[in-house]
């Protein structure tokens, strides 16, 4: 059969981009390798789907070319989705930060998705497997369920994250095979595992408020202590820019002065373990005063002991010597290098006709909807020129 555009992956980038070029009149295909479409849709957000974020900007990012998705982010904004959500009559709410999640359920965002699809004459082909990609004239997809032509190709096949629910390497085996660059990828939005950490065991389900900084990015949210090390929003957050040669900083009281709090209160005979229980977890505050400074009463502590215990908390700094893995990831840092396509149309410079969108490209949003705004807009991109 001959399409006017085959999009390989049937994600959130790939569905979108049907959407758009169906609406246009294209004859679209939708190749999708799993037994139904819209797998990491339905278990974002906890199930309710983290859809968008409306303080989204290039800023929130992170690419080799930290300029490219300004384009498409500008041309399909979080409002133009917000619209086909209320479209679609689908409730939802602002959790925090600028968040929006469905009320009741993910389900919503792929059944609006595929009602969109029939709207636009897409035809979405699910339990395929892409055996191969070839150009002898036309693009040639050969699949378990035989031979597709196509004048163009949008490839959405995702990153490396989730392999639960199918995710594989098939994007970046594309792009190789047609000669395009790539930049390392790794797993990010994910936990992190600390170096020589006797303690993380017991720590384990420890949560507090927290500001985790690396490099000239800081994140203030609460961070979760697991049995190997770290986990919640502000490290997942700070994932996307950790280095195992470089620590990180975390800030256990934000907002508070440790030091002065000792300085006012060192008449006192309560002991310092005792005393910033009263800040932070007990179960806590055993361990970390116990391994960064002496445990003496309030009216012994030295004004040096008073220093080291206030940088001990204000500055701790944890080496993390890997991450939980792509299992554990919510995306891929790194992909198609931006640097390879156009930046109105994901078209592939070198490659007339084969287009790359969503997470398989070099742009990785924050932790908070971004994602799927990326999503969105690159198809949208893809979608208005295949």
């Amino acid at each position: 059969m001959i399409f006017d555009a085959v999009i390989i992956g049937g994600g959130a980038a790939g569905l979108f981009c049907a959407i758009e070029a169906g609406k246009r009149g294209r004859k679209v295909l939708v190749i999708e390798h799993n037994p139904q479409v819209g797998k990491k849709i339905l278990i974002s957000g906890g199930g309710r789907c983290n859809f968008t974020n409306l303080a989204t900007g290039p800023e929130n990012f992170i690419s080799e070319n930290p300029h490219f998705c300004k384009s498409a982010l500008a041309r399909f904004t979080p409002e133009d989705f917000i619209q086909l959500v209320r479209k679609y009559r689908i409730e939802y709410y602002q959790k925090k930060l600028g968040q929006l999640f469905c009320r009741e359920s993910s389900r919503q965002i792929v059944d609006m998705l595929l009602a969109e699809c029939r709207r636009a004459g897409v035809e979405v082909r699910t339990g395929v497997r892409v055996d191969s990609l070839t150009r002898p004239d036309d693009f040639e997809i050969n699949t378990a369920a035989g031979k597709f032509k196509a004048k163009t190709v949008v490839v959405a096949t995702g990153g490396l994250s989730y392999p639960k629910v199918g995710a594989s390497d098939l994007g970046y085996t594309i792009a190789r095979q047609f000669g395009l660059d790539l930049t390392k990828t790794r797993p990010s939005l994910v936990a992190l595992v600390r170096k020589n950490a006797p303690n993380a065991k017991a720590l384990a389900g420890i949560s507090l408020d927290a500001e985790v900084s690396t490099g000239s990015h800081s994140f203030r949210e609460n961070i979760l202590f697991t049995h190997r090390g770290l986990s919640g929003p502000a490290i997942l957050q700070i994932s996307n820019y950790w280095t195992p040669s470089v620590p990180v900083e975390i800030d256990l009281l934000p907002g508070q002065s440790l030091h002065e709090l000792l300085t006012k209160e060192r008449h006192r005979s309560q002991r310092a373990s005792n005393f910033i229980s009263e800040l932070l977890p007990h179960r806590f505050v055993e361990r970390f005063v116990e391994d960064n400074f002496p445990d003496r009463p309030l009216d012994k502590l030295s004004d040096r002991e008073i220093e080291f215990a206030a940088a001990a908390v204000h500055k701790w700094n944890v080496q993390f010597s890997e991450t939980e893995g792509h299992g554990r990831a919510e995306v891929t840092l790194g992909g198609v290098s931006t640097h390879e396509l156009s930046s109105q149309t994901m078209e592939a410079k070198k490659v007339p006709g084969l287009y790359f969108i969503g997470e398989v490209v070099d742009v990785t949003g924050w932790l908070g909807g971004y994602n799927f705004q990326w999503a969105w807009a690159s198809g949208y991109a893809a979608g208005r020129d295949v």
